[in-house]
């Protein structure tokens, strides 16, 4: 099988024609966790915290406390993701694990509803909380993946939950936007009280529509023996990650996938945390800021499944190639952006790539990697990026602090997308390929 022919080229409508319902399913989770990736982590609480929450402090502290902000979320949830996929396989509990932290990030979107004017600290604590939880439920939501689909569906399926999210994030957002620019119309006191229902909103979406999910899909069959405790379970994690680390270096094309996806997605995750906030310190409106992100939800539906389409005639590889020029060139513009209407071209080109390279990321990385310890892996899939994630925010407020400003960070990001198609290059995806075909065979 080579790498282009794995991924055959399919229309929109036929994307969302996923004919079993447990794809359905899983594709709605993304519906449901992407309105705390737009409202919380990307449109309204960066700029609620920047105007609201730090309005005490300088502007340029308020965009590196920011960032520091996402960095002490992201070393907790680099420290935990390996241990506890590893603990879902062996358990046969990754259902169990989500349920468990979607309620906790849920609470922590809850406790913003506390959040007033010169509460930055409090906004710092629940955003890692609400952080800890949507990013350890991704690493059982996507370890499910390569046991509901077939390796001929994986992108398509992958792309699908992606362009999903979109809708799901962007009607919710569209709705937050309307509480806090016309908050009379809706019976509210002003926007900043908007912002906070907003925010309470978020954990009623995330958790309602994860629902389909835990009725339809199965759970997979644990890994280890019978009578396995929780106790046990974490404790057969820690003593896996050695393991697992071995074994991941066995199939060389994943482990160079994720030291490739370690700087990109760095670079990528950097770009849509830090936006709104960086937007709001040169001066642009926060209706501006909204508007744009909204925009970038609806644009980013049929960006998504053209990404899809691209990866039929390219190859996944090469796709997220693509992807990762465009995003140098965002972040070189980046540096020069002094309006609004620069703002909502920035937006619209990060509308065009965000989706599709993390689907194809997330799809290609599935077809790397043995599907009877999913789990395991998609735990150091996640943990690579978590941990690269933690330089990304770091760098862009460290440099903003120093510097005083914000524009030199934006431009620094451009070194993890460049760094992340070098070691990108280095993947042979039918080797890749063929390896855990073989592996499937032997098990």
């Amino acid at each position: 099988m080579n790498e282009t022919a794995a991924t055959p080229r399919r229309g929109v409508l036929e994307a969302l024609c996923l004919h079993r319902p447990e794809l359905r399913a899983w594709v709605m989770y993304d519906w449901a966790n992407s309105a705390f990736a737009t409202t919380v982590l990307a449109a309204v609480l960066p700029v609620y915290y920047s105007e609201v929450a730090a309005a005490d402090l300088p502007q340029h502290l308020r965009t590196a406390y920011w960032g520091y902000t996402q960095t002490a979320a992201l070393v907790v949830i680099a420290l935990i993701s390996p241990v506890l996929g590893a603990a879902a396989d062996t358990l046969g509990a990754k259902k169990n694990f989500l349920r468990f932290f979607i309620v906790f990030g849920s609470a922590g979107c809850v406790a913003l509803w506390f959040v007033t004017e010169g509460r930055w600290l409090l906004a710092s604590a629940a955003v890692v909380v609400g952080m800890i939880g949507f990013a350890s439920a991704d690493v059982f939501y996507e370890s499910l993946l390569p046991h509901i689909a077939k390796p001929e569906e994986i992108d398509r399926v992958s792309t699908s939950g992606y362009a999903l999210g979109y809708v799901g994030g962007g009607l919710l957002l569209a709705v937050h936007l309307a509480w806090i620019t016309c908050p009379e119309a809706f019976g509210l006191a002003d926007g900043g009280v908007g912002s906070r229902l907003a925010f309470v909103s978020v954990s009623v979406w995330w958790v309602l529509f994860s629902i389909p999910l835990f009725c339809t899909v199965k759970e997979p069959a644990p890994t280890g023996p019978k009578g396995a405790t929780l106790t046990s379970g974490l404790a057969d994690g820690f003593r896996q990650i050695a393991t697992t680390f071995r074994e991941i270096r066995r199939y060389r094309e994943a482990f160079w996938f994720l030291l490739a996806f370690w700087f990109y997605n760095d670079g990528i995750i950097t770009i849509a945390k830090m936006a709104a906030i960086y937007g709001a310190e040169i001066g642009i409106g926060q209706t501006d800021l909204i508007g744009a992100l909204l925009v970038v939800q609806f644009l980013g539906i049929p960006c998504t499944f053209a990404f899809g389409a691209l990866a039929g005639w390219l190859g996944p590889k090469r796709a997220i190639m693509v992807s990762l020029v465009v995003y140098t060139g965002i972040s070189a513009l980046g540096y020069f952006m002094s309006t609004a209407l620069h703002f909502w071209i920035l937006a619209c080109g990060v509308a065009v790539v965000q989706g599709g390279s993390q689907a194809l990321s997330r799809s290609l990385f599935a077809t790397l990697i043995p599907a009877e310890k999913s789990s395991q892996f998609f735990g150091f899939y996640n943990v690579s990026g978590r941990f690269g994630n933690i330089i990304g925010p770091l760098v862009f407020a460290v440099v903003s602090q120093m510097s005083g400003g914000s524009r030199l960070s934006i431009l620094s990001l451009a070194v993890f997308f460049i760094g992340g198609m070098l070691l990108l290059a280095r993947v042979d995806v039918e080797v890749g390929r063929r390896r855990v075909s073989t592996s499937r065979q032997s098990f």
